[in-house]
């Protein structure tokens, strides 16, 4: 059906930048959103940013004049450019796609949520 891989987390230092990406693969004919959420020990997953199909965003107040989310809907792939990142960035991030709308065994089908398999992400002092 439909799946999200990530890639482009690892280790930098505080201040440093890293670029996310994910691919959403399967017979998709439509994604109304894609973004990315992030989850840090011990505490919820929160949004991080969206992107909708028509191009608005979303991003949290934490995020807002480092991160960058961005997308290409002809390849289904959203990416997230994160910039002088901070200790507190660090989380696993998890790559997110809504009202997603694939064409499966005849017919088309459309579900409401996917997620990726997460990244982790690990910002040094």
């Amino acid at each position: 059906q439909v799946q999200l891989v990530e890639s482009g987390g690892g280790l930098v230092q505080a201040g440093g930048s890293l670029r996310l990406s994910c691919v959403a693969s399967g017979s998709i004919f439509n994604i109304n959103a894609m973004g990315w959420y992030r989850q840090a020990p011990g505490k919820q997953r929160e949004l991080v940013a969206a992107i909708t199909s028509g191009g608005g965003t979303n991003y949290a107040d934490s995020v807002k004049g480092r991160f960058t989310v961005s997308r290409d809907t002809a390849k289904n792939t959203v990416y997230l450019q994160m910039s002088s990142l901070k200790r507190e960035d660090t989380a696993v991030y998890y790559c997110n796609a809504e009202g997603v709308l694939y064409y499966s065994g005849s017919s088309f089908h459309r579900d409401d949520a996917y997620w990726g398999q997460g990244t982790q992400v690990t910002v040094s002092s």
